[in-house]
């Protein structure tokens, strides 16, 4: 008991260390200003181009000259000068951006899982160098394999049209290949944390590669499928070179392409009276990737972080 009584105070004095030790010291503020510096100039410097977009589409002038980044006025006339513009189809653009985009991700992300369970669970002659090849092919710039892609698709558009220049399907296509490498990549790292053994107890019953495939496997790595499937559609909605190549007509063009031949394409006076539509098409193009990011945001934290550790 006496024992007991002289270790409490002890105790008692050992506790009240630890949470004076945890308290922050005073004038901590001032040896730290320099990093809350540092954050608020990186917190303006990533959000001013996205209040000027903001102000630009609600300033009733739409003009670059009469541009303010705190507009006195606040009008949507903008909005309806974009929907109402029958020789710039705004909706059109954002339709084929969806479609491609969507579809384009889609695609990417079944046949990145197909090759990443291949690599992962199988073992046969080619594999390593397979995957060494897969990465070693995304050190090159994708600028190089343009111009090949256009001479591939004027022949294939003779034989198959629906596959060709200006078209959605012969894009989506020239896009499949552009991200396998690091998808595969990705994906692979997180087939690897799924253990083996459900694998095998699932061939003890019975089971196929494919039924393992579709309805263990893919269930089991849904976070990495939403992580790959946004950023394949991020990086396909925002594209710009290869889709201006692709897409001749005004009628069959994505987001970018079209906004950029809105301000562009005509002459100085026109671009300055398309400037106000301009930022409005931007600012709603921005939407579907905001909605798709607030959706998915826990699944694709868990992709990025589960997958990067085995």
């Amino acid at each position: 008991m006496s024992s007991f009584n002289d270790a409490l105070p002890l105790a008692i004095s050992h506790t009240a260390q630890k949470g004076e030790s945890a308290r922050p010291r005073q004038g901590s503020f001032g040896r730290l200003w320099w990093r809350h510096g540092l954050a608020t100039l990186a917190l303006v410097w990533s959000l001013f181009p996205i209040v000027f977009i903001i102000s630009a589409a609600l300033n009733p002038s739409g003009t670059l000259s009469t541009a303010e980044l705190l507009p006195k006025n606040v009008s949507l006339i903008n909005f309806d000068a974009l929907f109402s513009d029958t020789a710039r189809p705004y909706l059109t653009w954002y339709k084929n951006s969806m479609i491609i985009a969507g579809s384009g991700a889609l695609a990417s992300v079944f046949i990145g899982s197909c090759a990443a369970y291949a690599f992962s669970r199988m073992r046969f002659t080619g594999r390593r160098p397979g995957l060494f090849a897969l990465l070693l092919l995304q050190m090159f710039p994708a600028l190089l394999a343009f111009v090949a892609l256009y001479v591939t698709f004027v022949a294939v558009g003779d034989v198959l049209p629906a596959f060709g220049i200006n078209t959605s399907a012969g894009l989506i296509v020239a896009y499949l290949g552009g991200a396998m490498g690091a998808n595969v990549w990705l994906l692979k790292g997180y087939f690897d944390t799924v253990p083996r053994e459900l694998d095998e107890a699932a061939k003890v019953d019975g089971a196929s590669h494919a039924r393992i495939f579709f309805t263990m496997t893919l269930r089991l790595v849904m976070p990495i499928l939403v992580t790959v499937f946004m950023l394949s559609f991020v990086g396909l909605f925002g594209e710009f070179l290869l889709a201006s190549i692709f897409l001749r007509d005004v009628d069959s063009q994505t987001l970018g392409v079209g906004l950029w031949s809105m301000v562009s394409l005509t002459g100085n006076s026109d671009r300055n009276k398309y400037f106000g539509q301009f930022c409005a098409g931007a600012m709603l193009a921005s939407l579907p990737v905001v909605l798709l990011y607030l959706g998915f945001q826990k699944q694709l934290v868990g992709g990025l972080t589960q997958g990067s550790v085995k």
